[in-house]
């Protein structure tokens, strides 16, 4: 699935399902509500802190695709288009980044 598809399908599912979008200060709260899931579960699976027995059932994968679900979400009540976005960034990182990362010793 490409990230226009993704971004159509969420759209679709706005739609069909959720009957409409939550206004985009209610999506940016929720975005972070998800953040914070996703990091939880790396602090106590990957980090130093201790996993209670309830921590070991939390689905990774699933709280990842919660927040690529509400950043869609953001994205296409913006006007974003995340492909587009994506891509610029990422030519940014290169120029402003290019051989930064290669030439640092702490990374070898």
């Amino acid at each position: 699935m490409t990230i226009a598809e993704a971004q159509a399908l969420v759209d679709r599912w706005i739609k069909e399902k959720g009957v409409r979008y939550f206004n985009e200060l209610t999506n940016t709260a929720l975005l972070m509500e998800e953040v914070g899931e996703v990091a939880r579960i790396m602090a106590r699976r990957y980090g130093e802190q201790s996993e209670k027995p309830s921590d070991k059932q939390a689905d990774l994968a699933d709280e990842m695709a919660d927040v690529l679900f509400v950043l869609i979400c953001l994205a296409n009540q913006t006007g974003i288009d995340l492909t587009e976005a994506i891509t610029r960034n990422l030519e940014k990182k290169t120029v402003r980044d290019g051989t930064r990362h290669l030439n640092n010793p702490r990374l070898k």
